[in-house]
């Protein structure tokens, strides 16, 4: 067994930790990670409301007795959830951990830590995990250029990111974005982290409540099967490559710097759930890591748990058996 300052903080079995992912995030994944003994998290503000949160939190307490989480995505200011009543709903519903995303969550951090609540924010650059440190985040989740999603704008790798961090925070972290086997577990600890985050990598489980269209897609890509999008407009996204990916990029090099969200909204507004539930793969944009090139499989979370494990225990062995003392 793998014992970190990860497991210790979030009481759970591995150093092995579920991001949050829209339309991806419900009770039945989060419950599947944290039965196998990683740190499950619901995605919050895939619920229409605090109620329907609220719900949901109460599903994954009857699918498992193990801890859980919930991402919190702190949105630009034109977006404007209830994160008062999502922040209740978490604390009525005793869930004791919250992964945070996006804005800095430092105007929500008195009723957070109030209600005893750990929290890891996710960063994607050494000067905001000193800012989560600074407000009283208790952990960092360190998020590389290689990952799905939103990785910044720095495009800093984990093999810099990692070791730079290791440099500079005092609080335990761990490493996101390109994570899906034991080597990498095993690298990420050796420069610095406390175990890893996972998104992309538990899309391609059987328990993942998503299309199987969604599954195979990621058995088949490769590394190269990603792209940057909505770099113009300084939110940049990494997506899984499809035509709906291929007429945003079109717009963005035919409009150049006056490009706006709006020219390109109906790739990327309301998508999920056609992509996600329906297995329209085409019908818009859809965060998705580097990654993928390393999924081959479609395993139970449980599987894919263990195996990381494994592979890193026996990484971890073998190396330290060729180590000579003088």
């Amino acid at each position: 067994m793998i014992k970190t300052k990860i497991t210790e903080l979030f009481e759970i079995e591995h150093p092995i930790v579920q991001g949050g992912m829209h339309y991806v995030g419900f009770a039945e994944m989060a419950a599947a990670v944290s039965n196998a003994g990683g740190l499950g998290i619901i995605t919050g503000l895939t619920q229409p409301s605090p109620k329907d949160l609220a719900n949901e939190i109460g599903r994954c307490h009857e699918m498992t007795d193990k801890p859980f989480g919930v991402n919190l995505t702190f949105l630009p200011g034109f977006a404007n959830p209830d994160y008062p009543g999502y922040i209740k709903s978490i604390v009525d519903g005793g869930v004791k951990i919250v992964e945070t995303a996006g804005r800095s969550p430092e105007k929500f951090m008195p009723l957070l830590k109030e209600a005893g609540i750990k929290v890891i924010h996710k960063c994607t650059s050494v000067r905001h995990s000193l800012k989560a440190e600074k407000i009283g985040c208790d952990a960092a989740s360190v998020d590389g250029f290689e990952c799905g999603g939103h990785p910044g704008e720095d495009d800093i790798p984990n093999m810099i990111l990692l070791p730079r961090a290791a440099e500079e925070l005092s609080i335990p972290f761990i490493a996101s974005g390109g994570m899906g086997n034991g080597q990498q577990l095993v690298a990420a600890m050796a420069m610095g982290a406390e175990g890893i985050n996972m998104g992309t990598r538990f899309i391609a489980t059987k328990e993942a409540p998503v299309h199987e269209n969604v599954k195979q897609a990621l058995v088949n890509a490769s590394e190269l099967d990603t792209e940057l999008i909505m770099r113009p407009l300084r939110n940049t996204e990494r997506v899984l490559k499809n035509e709906a990916v291929n007429r945003i990029l079109e717009k963005e090099k035919t409009l150049g710097d006056n490009v706006q969200i709006q020219d390109i909204f109906g790739e990327v507004a309301g998508v999920y759930p056609k992509i996600m539930q329906e297995g329209t793969m085409d019908a818009g944009a859809w965060s998705c890591g580097m990654v993928a090139g390393l999924i081959h499989d479609v395993p139970t979370c449980k599987e894919l748990i263990d195996r990381i494990i494994q592979e890193a225990e026996d990484i971890i062995n073998r190396q330290t058996a060729l180590i000579k003392t003088a």
